[in-house]
């Protein structure tokens, strides 16, 4: 299944040549054409999902899976201590997964995308317990029931 005028499924049909990593029967990894760091790969479905909790089990399965091949040959090759992966999602409406290669602990969130040259951080407030509480029951209850 293809989407006329995807990026990623004209990338996964070879009519836009990449920098690919890995292919089998339905999935693609290829080199992101702008990386937050070496090595930062894309993993996609070959068929068109649009988002990530739009892909079957099993496929998703598929492509963390091959995320961690990913990672553990990453690690040694950029000599890196670990490797993120992240859905995102942001930039092409087509499931893909991000494996990059982590120097900083901010990576994955990328101060690449960060215009200010000096970026600082706090901790987010904690939710009040109660409603901590709420929230994980709700979402508890929401995944034992049909998905």
């Amino acid at each position: 299944m293809r989407m006329e005028g995807c990026l990623f499924c004209q990338i996964a049909a070879g009519d836009i040549p990449s920098h690919w990593v890995y292919e089998d029967d339905a999935l693609l990894a290829f080199l992101d054409i702008a990386p937050v760091r070496e090595g930062h790969s894309l993993i996609i479905p070959k068929a068109h999902h649009r988002h990530f909790d739009d892909l079957p089990a099993d496929l998703a399965a598929r492509i963390i899976q091959l995320g961690q091949r990913l990672a553990r040959t990453m690690k040694p090759m950029f000599g890196v201590a670990r490797v993120g992966f992240l859905f995102t999602g942001n930039d092409v409406d087509h499931a893909h997964g991000h494996v990059i290669p982590m120097r900083e602990k901010d990576d994955l969130t990328s101060r690449r995308y960060i215009a200010e040259e000096v970026v600082t951080y706090r901790n987010p407030p904690q939710p009040p317990r109660d409603e901590m509480a709420r929230v994980a029951s709700a979402l508890r209850d929401a995944l034992r029931g049909p998905v």
